[in-house]
């Protein structure tokens, strides 16, 4: 059934394997950072919430890997109950990888600061 399913999937996409790989890397980073960017957070959920942000992915069809890094920077010590920031694209340090039959595809999000962004890019491709 699940080879079914796959089949019944890959009919519905009008390109190559290289072009689908890059598109569920695209959809993943996406997902990611709109998603994501809003949560609250702190010095205590941090690290927990980089690993939630990474399992949550690694459900998704085609994610070998991925790593989720929060800026810490941005947390000062913690005075009271409202001692947390929301998290913004401008904090996060994404990698992950898809792979499609033999295609691999590396995709990252990065705050750019000469371009005052959160940058998603694919930053490598290679056929195996």
């Amino acid at each position: 059934m699940i080879e079914k399913r796959e089949e019944l999937a890959a009919k519905k996409f009008n390109c190559s394997i290289r072009e689908r790989a890059l598109f569920e890397a695209g959809i993943k980073m996406g997902t990611i950072y709109h998603q994501f960017v809003g949560v609250p957070v702190d010095q205590d959920s941090v690290e927990v919430l980089e690993k939630s942000i990474e399992k949550g992915v690694l459900t998704q069809p085609y994610v070998d890997k991925i790593t989720v890094h929060i800026d810490r920077s941005v947390f000062n010590p913690k005075k009271d109950e409202y001692s947390y920031c929301s998290l913004s694209g401008e904090m996060l340090d994404v990698s992950l990888v898809i792979k499609i039959e033999n295609v691999e595809v590396t995709a990252e999000m990065r705050y750019d600061p000469l371009l005052k962004y959160p940058l998603m890019y694919i930053s490598k491709v290679q056929e195996r």
